[in-house]
């Protein structure tokens, strides 16, 4: 039976911007399941991003509870923040934040630093990383020597390195054309099928249906949360294209 990872209850937070309140979550209450695969769909505005904020331990809620992997975060220092958001979760944003003078191997080698492993163990280990995402050739290659698909690929290495029990996408194709945007999507789904829970927040149709569940928020609430009964398979897609060829 698969355990819960994350389970907000009545989360809210509120911001002041000079004289002005602005309550982004007003109480939202979700639970995520180990393995599952959920998407954030909502218009700007809507609270898709802070609740991914709360849920990447990157904020804290104003009001209600956060408990992640059985553990309470709501009230955590900055500090404690920092360690549990090291070992629980891998983020994937979409501007790919890489060191632009580090090599994707010493890119996706960085969150084992403050994990405390040995440089032979970093580097043996990144270079797992960057094998599982198909990029073990470009290893001593610098950002500004891959394509954007590639960069993509080695942050998503970076964020799978410390075998975190999360993977958090934050339009993770916002930057990529469409056939990038989806052979990024189908190595989701390859990394899904392995058994990582992943979160994507976007506000692209098309590429919410390959999660397994959409969840839209509207206003701060959450307006929809339902099960995805038909995701979209971009492997099969390309298998048959393939069989087409073959034949």
């Amino acid at each position: 039976m698969s355990k819960t990872v994350i389970k907000t209850s009545d989360i809210s937070k509120i911001y002041q911007m000079g004289s002005e309140t602005i309550r982004a979550l007003k109480s939202v209450s979700i639970e995520i399941m180990q393995g599952e695969y959920v998407a954030f769909m909502g218009p700007s505005g809507s609270g898709k991003s802070t609740l991914m904020n709360m849920i990447g331990c990157l904020d804290t809620p104003s009001g209600g509870q956060y408990i992640l992997n059985g553990q309470d975060v709501s009230d955590m220092t900055e500090n404690e923040l920092a360690e549990i958001r090291n070992k629980e979760i891998g983020f994937v944003f979409q501007t790919f934040n890489l060191l632009p003078r580090a090599t994707s191997l010493e890119n996706v080698a960085l969150p084992l630093i403050y994990a405390g492993y040995s440089k032979a163990e970093r580097e043996e280990k990144a270079m797992a990383a960057l094998a599982g995402v198909g990029l073990d050739t470009r290893a001593h290659h610098k950002p500004n020597e891959l394509s954007g698909g590639q960069r993509q690929r080695v942050a998503i290495a970076r964020a799978l390195v410390n075998d975190p029990s999360i993977i958090l996408a934050d339009e993770p194709t916002g930057n990529l054309d469409t056939k990038t945007s989806y052979d990024i999507m189908d190595l989701f789904a390859q990394l899904h099928e392995k058994g990582n829970t992943i979160i994507m927040v976007t506000h692209e149709d098309d590429i919410a249906q390959y999660s397994h569940r959409i969840v839209r928020l509207r206003d701060g609430l959450i307006e929809k949360d339902e099960v995805n009964h038909n995701p979209t398979k971009v492997n099969i897609l390309k298998a048959q294209m393939a069989n087409q060829e073959e034949h």
